[in-house]
């Protein structure tokens, strides 16, 4: 099969487009063939081999333990292992598995959902990992209640366009934060207000929220409490230095120890991937409440020159590979 491979840790430019064997698959897992892989931070990340501790977590010291890149799938079942019961040969699925860059790719089939009948191969391809982390900052985390006036920074990004229809459907006043030429967008997906951050400053003290959901940015966390409720709840779930040790997580561990001293609730969270968030998402998106956001489409022979459109950090959405 064809695939995305990289030898060692690097830029995009570590990145080549072979021949390989197709994976093998364990019992509870199952065999996808690939339409779709999104593209997503965590995939530079892990390329790159940065920050550090990455490597120290188990994904390869001094190479990627996995060769293949890609998490985010969308595609077809190949072959199940002996242990599955809920997808057969044939079934339309979506998910989360590894090495997704590549004709073929394995999944736990409990990181796998059937396909949403209303998307596309190319839709479903980019929902997991964004969708879900979207869904668990503002449902576990931030705890959104209908009313809540939520501020989300990133709004235009591939997390932010997910979280953003999130907060309308769970019934919350919802304000975006973004760049002038993404204003639009932001509003099309259901924002009720846009700030544009080059002409203003969501921390002026116009406005306090219930919730902020920080994605997209690097704001420290005294500017962040200035626009948060007295007791509201901010939940931090990206905004990188690109510090090759700790990638801006320092503040994320200063939030968590802050937050002990103070009215407001500051917490952050590591997304995890499972099949009954993606049922939730699945049938939102079936409703017509979230209706994922695709900037750019790449074919596999072009996933380096996806990646490195990624870095530049001006995608209106998700970015997408077709196979």
């Amino acid at each position: 099969m064809k695939a995305i491979v990289q030898d060692s840790y690097g830029s995009a430019d570590a990145l080549e487009l072979r021949d390989i064997g197709q994976p093998e698959i364990a019992g509870d897992e199952v065999l996808v063939r690939v339409h779709a892989a999104g593209v997503d931070r965590g995939v530079w990340h892990l390329m790159t081999g940065l920050p550090y501790p990455i490597r120290l977590a188990g994904y390869g010291l001094r190479a990627p333990k996995t060769p293949v890149p890609g998490t985010d799938v969308a595609g077809v079942v190949e072959v199940v292992g002996h242990e599955v019961t809920g997808f057969q040969a044939g079934d339309e699925v979506f998910g989360t598995g590894q090495g997704t860059f590549a004709e073929y790719a394995r999944a736990p089939e409990s990181k796998l959902a059937p396909k949403p009948a209303n998307l596309t191969f190319e839709q479903a391809g980019v929902v997991a990992l964004s969708g879900q982390t979207a869904l668990q900052g503002l449902r576990d985390r931030g705890q959104v209640q209908p009313g809540q006036k939520v501020l989300i920074t990133g709004a235009s990004g591939g997390v932010g366009t997910f979280a953003v229809q999130l907060a309308k459907a769970f019934g919350a006043q919802v304000t975006g934060v973004c760049s002038t030429t993404k204003v639009d967008l932001v509003r099309s997906i259901g924002a009720d207000h846009v700030i544009d951050y080059t002409r203003e400053d969501f921390a002026d003290g116009k406005q306090r929220y219930d919730m902020i959901l920080d994605i997209g940015g690097n704001s420290s966390l005294s500017r962040l409490r200035r626009a948060l409720a007295p007791t509201g709840t901010l939940v931090i779930a990206g905004g990188e230095t690109g510090g090759r040790w700790l990638a801006g997580n320092d503040r994320q561990l200063r939030a968590l120890l802050l937050s002990r001293f103070v009215d407001q609730k500051l917490t952050t969270f590591i997304s995890t991937q499972n099949h009954k968030d993606l049922i939730v998402l699945s049938e939102l998106i079936e409703a017509g409440k979230i209706t994922p956001v695709i900037d750019r489409t790449y074919p596999l022979s072009e996933a380096p020159k996806a990646i490195r459109y990624l870095e530049q950090g001006h995608a209106r959405g998700k970015i997408v590979i077709t196979v």
